[in-house]
């Protein structure tokens, strides 16, 4: 990638991708990115479960009611979990580090998308957190955020149309 903006141009939500696995060097680029994602006074309140195994990956595909399903023809989920315990803002910490996630995956050349799990709830009203936890094992009191499902990209999508930019939000000195 040329430059950063060019990344945020082209980054785009994936939910279709290919059979084709992740190479070793890809996953370890795209931890080491999420590990280095900037934390709230340095406290790191997150964590994160690496999830290849396709059966738990549909598993996890049905953990709320929809937004979720295509996580079955991803290659990897990676789980963002929260730690309450370590920080009062670990809702921040998680979402920038799947953020960071998804532009790093982009970056490789792959396909990412975020799939929100707190606050989302299945068709019978349970939280998907507690289905997300449950499966991989999570301990009390971390909490999931998201699960950002990653692959090699399954269909092209147009980049950003800087037309679309709602500059009516920018606000300057006072709203």
């Amino acid at each position: 990638m040329e430059s950063f903006a060019e990344l945020m141009r082209l980054r785009r939500s994936m939910r279709k991708f290919t059979d084709e696995r992740l190479s070793s060097e890809d996953v370890a680029q795209l931890l080491k990115s999420a590990l280095m994602s900037p934390s709230s006074k340095g406290k790191h309140a997150w964590h994160f479960v690496v999830v290849d195994d396709r059966e738990m990956l549909e598993k996890l595909s049905m953990c709320k009611a929809q937004g979720a399903d295509f996580l079955s023809g991803a290659a990897m989920a990676i789980v963002v979990v929260g730690d309450p315990s370590e920080s009062d803002v670990w809702i921040e910490d998680a979402s920038v580090a799947s953020t960071v996630l998804l532009y790093q995956a982009e970056d490789l050349g792959l396909g990412a998308c975020w799939i929100q799990v707190r606050e989302r709830y299945t068709a019978e009203g349970e939280p998907a957190d507690n289905i997300v936890r449950f499966l991989l094992n999570i301990p009390e009191p971390l909490r999931v955020v998201s699960i950002v499902a990653v692959g090699h990209k399954g269909m092209e999508r147009k980049p950003f149309n800087e037309d679309r930019l709602l500059w009516d939000k920018v606000h300057v000195d006072r709203f």
